[in-house]
Parts: structure tokens; C-alpha cells; sequence
């Protein structure tokens, strides 16, 4: 028959938008201006790095663009008047130019004085306490932006071609997450893309579904398991009770012809509530005995009454150990 499987895979949970806030200038830590775990706007101030040398060289550098502007509008009376020659009116033109840059420069190193948050999310553990003396580059604290996540998960290579060739070109196959807490997430996820290569060591490939996180509820570095449903065709399914082992191998009866039955291994390929898959071992139509299993011994001959598998599939139960 044709059917599905859930099969799970372990997983790892990560924000879109997970960055580091460093500081650009050096200088105190004079603001602290959020808390650990607070939601922040994008633009929203968060550090503030002591701004008085910044401020300072900020206003030399407007004075001297003044007295430049000024020496430039002389210049230019005098070269309209032909005082002056024309190049030294590109002259002062240039060092006016030179000024206003140096002015722009140093109001971009005032602002790196003021952290602000690049867009909306929620500060991670700071690194740094007030007061404290921050170097360029200096790791300040992390943002992360959970309204939509990546959950990434490792998928052996004979399950990847299988996914291939059960999903469309350009469609997406849907997901879900169980969270450590063993309960399933309430919003499902989408399978949107599958890394490059392999990984030679493990033989797996990386997927990553991209879920909606509109309650907050998952932050980054979460894990849990991935959820996948794995369609089936023409899937050969027995019952698990018409099993028993030996020496950790799955064997069952087959009734032949003569109404013997016949000891055979065979290989599960995937478990579901009460019913087994078989990989190998049986082709369809072949009878298997489904109680007495511990009754009789290999080549026994047996009287039996048949079931068609669709009455049995209603009626399944495992017996309570």
C-alpha cells in the first residue's frame, strides 16, 4: 500500500538575524542604555562610549571648515574681480572640499560613540560592564531577530535521494519541530534549502527549514527534532506482533503451498504504531502467520484460517508485555 512515515532528525534552531555588537571607537562605556534579554526597536540607542574627544575633534574640524569657507569666498571675489588667477581659486575650492570631508569623518566617528540597534530583536548577555575601558572591536553583546528562524538537521545520504525523488522540482516539503520539551511547535515549517556538499566523515547533508516564530517562543541556540513525513509507494507492511527475534535479528513465519511454515529474516525499513516495513525479506501476496507465532517451530505443518490485511490492519494491537 501506499503510506507515510514520520521520521525525526535532530536538530539545531537559529535566528535569521544573529549578530555581534562591537564598538567602532575607543574610549569609557559611559551609557548602558537596555538590559540582558530586553526587546529592542530597530534605531534604538543601546551603548554610548564616553563622546568628549570625539566631540571635541568634531568642533575643530567645524572651525577650520568656517575659516576655509571664508578664505574660499575671499578667493573667489578676488578671482572674480581677476586679482587672482584661476588656480588659485581651484585651490582654495580643494582645500574647502578637504575641510567639509574632514568634517563628515569626524561626525561618522562621533556617531560610532552611540550603539544603536541595527534592527528589532533581543539583546543577548553583555560582555562588558559599565564604566569599563572598550577597544575597537571589542564584542559589546548579540542580537538576534526571532520572528522568522532557520532550523538546520543532518540527512543521511540514502534518505536525501529519497526526498529527492519524492519532492518536485521548486515545491517545498513541510515540517515540524518537537521541542525539548517533547511538544510539538504550533506552526509548521518549510524545508527551502539543502547545502552543497556532504559531509565525508558522516556521510549526511545539512537541511534547513525556515520556521514562523510569531509568539517568541523559540530563541536562538534552541534544539529539538525535526519531524518529516517520508511518503511511501507500493510499501510491503506487517504487523509487528507477526514478529519475534533471535539473536537481535526480526524474523517471521511464511506459510508456503503445502500450508508449512517457513522460518524467514527479514530487514524493517521503517517502525509506525503496531506495523513494521519491510526493507527485505518478503514480496507481496506471500502469507505470514500472525498468531501462534510462538506455537509452532520451522516447517511445521499448520491448519489456519486466512485474513484478508485489511480486516487485520482494523483490528491491531500489541500484546502488553
Amino acid at each position: 500500500m501506499d503510506t507515510s512515515i514520520i521520521k525525526e532528525y535532530v536538530c539545531q534552531v537559529r535566528s535569521i538575524s544573529h549578530i555581534e555588537l562591537r564598538a567602532q571607537e575607543r574610549g569609557y562605556l559611559r551609557k548602558i542604555l537596555v538590559d540582558e534579554g530586553q526587546f529592542v526597536k530597530e534605531g534604538q540607542p543601546l551603548f554610548e562610549i564616553m563622546p568628549n574627544l570625539y566631540q571635541a575633534e568634531l568642533q575643530k574640524a567645524q572651525a577650520e571648515a568656517d575659516l576655509v569657507q571664508i578664505e574660499y569666498r575671499n578667493t573667489k571675489r578676488l578671482a572674480d574681480s581677476n586679482v587672482v588667477a584661476p588656480n588659485e581659486l581651484a585651490m582654495a575650492k580643494a582645500r574647502l572640499n578637504k575641510a567639509r570631508a574632514e568634517l563628515a569623518l569626524a561626525q561618522v566617528h562621533l556617531n560610532f560613540t552611540q550603539i544603536r540597534a541595527p534592527f528589532d530583536g533581543i539583546i543577548d548577555r553583555f560582555h562588558v560592564r559599565l564604566g569599563s575601558l572598550v577597544g575597537d572591536g571589542d564584542l559589546l553583546t548579540t542580537l538576534s531577530d526571532n520572528r522568522q528562524l532557520w532550523v538546520y538537521f543532518n540527512v543521511p545520504e540514502a534518505e536525501y535521494l529519497e526526498y529527492r525523488s519524492n519532492v518536485k522540482k521548486d515545491s517545498v516539503m513541510n515540517v515540524d519541530l518537537r521541542m525539548a520539551n517533547n511538544v510539538v511547535f504550533p506552526h509548521h515549517g518549510a524545508v527551502r534549502a539543502i547545502e552543497a556538499d556532504f559531509d565525508n566523515e558522516t556521510g549526511n547533508i545539512a537541511f534547513r527549514a525556515t520556521f514562523p516564530n510569531p509568539d517568541g517562543l523559540l530563541r536562538h541556540g534552541e534544539t529539538g527534532n525535526i519531524l518529516m513525513q517520508i511518503p511511501l509507494k507500493n510499501a510491503i507492511i506487517i504487523p509487528q506482533k507477526a514478529t519475534f527475534e533471535i539473536m537481535d535479528k526480526k524474523y517471521v513465519y511464511v506459510v508456503d503451498k503445502n500450508d508449512h511454515v517457513q522460518l524467514r529474516l527479514i530487514e524493517i525499513g521503517a517502525e509506525m504504531p503496531d506495523l513494521y516495513v519491510i526493507k527485505s525479506g518478503l514480496t507481496a501476496g506471500e502469507k505470514i502467520l500472525l498468531e501462534g507465532v510462538r506455537k509452532v517451530n520451522n516447517n511445521d505443518k499448520i491448519a489456519y484460517k486466512y485474513m484478508e490485511p485489511a480486516t487485520v490492519m482494523g483490528t491491531l494491537r500489541l500484546p502488553s508485555e
